[in-house]
């Protein structure tokens, strides 16, 4: 804009320079004073079409910049909101089934954890080291548990994730997945456990039969 300005005060001192050029003496004759006159209104002829192209080549850059500017804003709104957007929690995804599977599978790990600690623990059948093995098994379970549950509760959360709705709902499926696959961990070692429980019942018992037998 300040080059445009430039030439502009450049081309103005030019006609002014051109229109107080004026014959020396009377001695001009007519004729040249007719001949200078076109030839004066010839330059400011050109001089407004000078200025004239100049007023729209200025116009349009002044508009071509207001119109990258405001694409330039509505795309960053439009960003800005959809970064917003990643922050809300669809209803969708809070009514999605899998979320009430997990919360029932956490539920039935913590509670068959805590029956099959107690059974094992007093049966009599198992030494220290081994209930010391099944209760760090138990815990670490119940550890790795509750950061689902912390997990569960980030993405279903508003403001906490930048997530899509279909990421949301993969990562509960991941979720749901992860807790699965502890609870059948979970009952299949608690049955090897109460299996355990009974082969020694067994054994405890035919070794009382026989000092019954053989005192």
């Amino acid at each position: 804009m300040e080059s445009i300005k430039k030439i502009g005060i450049a081309l103005t001192g030019l006609m002014l320079f051109a229109f107080s050029f004026q014959p020396a003496k009377a001695q001009v004759s007519t004729g040249q004073d007719m001949q200078q006159l076109l030839l004066d209104i010839e330059k400011l002829t050109q001089f407004k079409a000078i200025l004239s192209d100049m007023q729209a080549g200025y116009t349009i850059l002044t508009q071509g910049y207001g119109a990258v500017k405001d694409i330039s804003q509505g795309n960053f709104n439009l960003h800005s909101a959809f970064l917003n957007s990643l922050m809300a929690v669809s209803p969708e995804v809070r009514k999605y089934g899998r979320i009430a599977d997990i919360i029932a599978n956490q539920a039935s790990i913590v509670s068959e954890y805590k029956s099959a600690w107690k059974q094992a623990n007093a049966s009599g059948h198992f030494n220290a080291q081994e209930l010391l093995y099944m209760n760090g098994v138990f815990n670490q379970l119940l550890n790795q548990s509750v950061n689902n549950l912390t997990n569960l509760a980030n993405v279903i959360t508003a403001g906490n994730l930048r997530m899509s709705d279909a990421e949301r709902l993969q990562a509960i499926d991941g979720i749901y997945s992860d807790t699965q696959n502890k609870l059948v961990f979970l009952r299949d070692f608690n049955n090897k456990v109460a299996v355990m429980a009974l082969q020694r019942q067994k054994e405890q018992t035919e070794v009382n039969n026989l000092k019954t037998l053989y005192p």
